[in-house]
């Protein structure tokens, strides 16, 4: 959950890009693809999870290889949806496979299906995460939403699946 309060400082820093819009955004994306794809909330929850836990590593090593602030570049035009040669820059093909092949046997789905979800859910996730981008002109020090959820040392940090759900009650608090 401490993901999820990353997130919401994100939309109350001025300087950063994060907004209510942004958040309403992202979920409107996930709840499309999992009504497009057959899922309900928990397989999307899932899902998620198994892609952050396996994401999490993945960019770690380009952050590692590139340094964070290439690496916030390509995951910024990929957040803007930059289809398939946006995903090759970000993630190698070999690293895609590798996320599938974790992402199969963390969240029982075939790897098609996972194969097929991927593009579609990467560019949603890097939106997530570039809420905790600067804001063009501000003062930064990096992106401390992407920072958390590449810090392994933090519990539930990948934990995507858990941050849309809490994500769904924030924007829409039982009546």
């Amino acid at each position: 959950m401490s993901l999820f309060f990353d997130v919401l400082s994100s939309i109350n820093n001025p300087n950063q890009q994060g907004s209510i819009d942004q958040l309403s955004s992202v979920m409107a994306s996930v709840q499309q693809l999992a009504g497009s794809q057959g899922l309900n909330t928990d397989q999307l929850g899932t899902i998620l999870n198994a892609l952050g836990g396996a994401l999490q590593p993945t960019l770690k090593q380009q952050a590692a290889t590139m340094g964070t602030g290439q690496l916030e570049g390509m995951l910024g035009k990929l957040a803007g949806n930059g289809g398939a040669a946006a995903l090759a820059s970000a993630i190698p093909p070999d690293m895609q496979q590798q996320l599938i092949d974790a992402m199969t046997q963390k969240s029982g789905l075939n790897a098609g299906t996972i194969q097929t979800l991927l593009p579609k859910l990467l560019p949603v996730v890097t939106g997530l995460l570039g809420m905790g981008a600067a804001k063009p002109g501000a003062a930064s020090s990096g992106n401390p939403l992407l920072k958390a959820f590449l810090d392994s040392n933090s519990p539930n940090t990948t934990d995507l699946g858990t941050v849309m759900k809490f994500a769904g009650r924030f924007l829409n608090p039982p009546q």
